[in-house]
C-alpha cells in the first residue's frame, strides 16, 4: 500500500510539474496574442521556481541545512534530559540558563497529497507524525548542542511548544534549563 500511495503521489507531482513547465510554456510560445514582455515575464517566474526547486532539491540530497550543523550522534548521549526540575540520584549545582532548538519542517508535496486522502478516508495522518517526528530530533539536537557549548551535564524541565506555519509545515520549538549536576551519596 505506501508503494503505491507514493506511486500515486509521485504521478501527481509528476503531472503538476508537465502542466507548469512543459503545458504553460508550449501555450505562451503558441499564443500569438500574447505580448513578448508578458511571454518573457512568464518564462522568468517558470524559470525563477525550477531553479529554486533544483537548487532545493541539490541541497536536500547532500543533506545540507540552511541552518547550523548538527552535532554528530554520540555527542548527544553525554546530556542527560528531564522533563522534571529533579534529576534522580543528583544534585543541581548551578544553572547556566535557558538552552532552546529551533526548526520548520514540511514534507513534499506528493506525501501532502497522501495526508489529504487520508482525511477523506480517515485514519492516523502518518505523513505528518513522520514529519513531527523529525522535527522533535532537530530541535532536540540543536538543544543539546547549545548546553554542550555552555558545558551543562543535563536540561531538565524541558518542554516542546509546535505551531503551524502553512498547511504543510511546522514550526517546532525545545526548550529548557541547562544545568550542571553532582552525583549524590547513598
Amino acid at each position: 500500500m505506501k508503494i503505491l500511495r507514493h506511486i500515486g503521489s509521485l504521478a501527481f507531482v509528476l503531472g503538476l510539474f508537465t502542466v507548469i513547465f512543459v503545458g504553460i510554456p508550449w501555450y505562451v510560445y503558441h499564443e500569438p496574442t500574447l505580448p513578448w514582455w508578458l511571454k518573457d515575464a512568464i518564462y522568468c517566474l517558470m524559470g525563477g521556481i525550477l531553479l529554486v526547486l533544483i537548487v532545493v532539491g541539490i541541497n536536500q540530497r547532500k543533506g545540507i541545512s540552511l541552518g547550523e550543523k548538527l552535532p554528530p550522534v554520540e555527542s548527544l548521549q553525554r546530556i542527560r534530559l528531564q522533563s522534571s526540575i529533579e534529576t534522580p540520584g543528583h544534585e543541581v549545582t548551578e544553572v547556566l540558563g535557558l538552552v532552546k532548538g529551533h526548526t520548520i519542517y514540511a514534507i513534499w508535496l506528493g506525501k501532502d497529497l497522501s495526508a489529504l486522502m487520508r482525511l477523506i478516508l480517515g485514519g492516523e495522518l502518518t505523513e505528518y507524525t513522520e514529519m513531527m517526528g523529525q522535527a522533535r530530533e532537530v530541535a532536540t539536537d540543536r538543544m543539546i548542542s547549545q548546553a554542550e557549548a555552555i558545558g551543562a551535564d543535563a536540561i531538565i524541565n524541558v518542554r516542546y511548544m509546535t505551531n503551524s506555519v502553512i498547511a504543510s509545515a511546522a514550526e517546532l520549538l525545545a526548550y529548557g534549563t541547562a544545568v550542571k549536576l553532582r552525583k549524590l551519596n547513598t
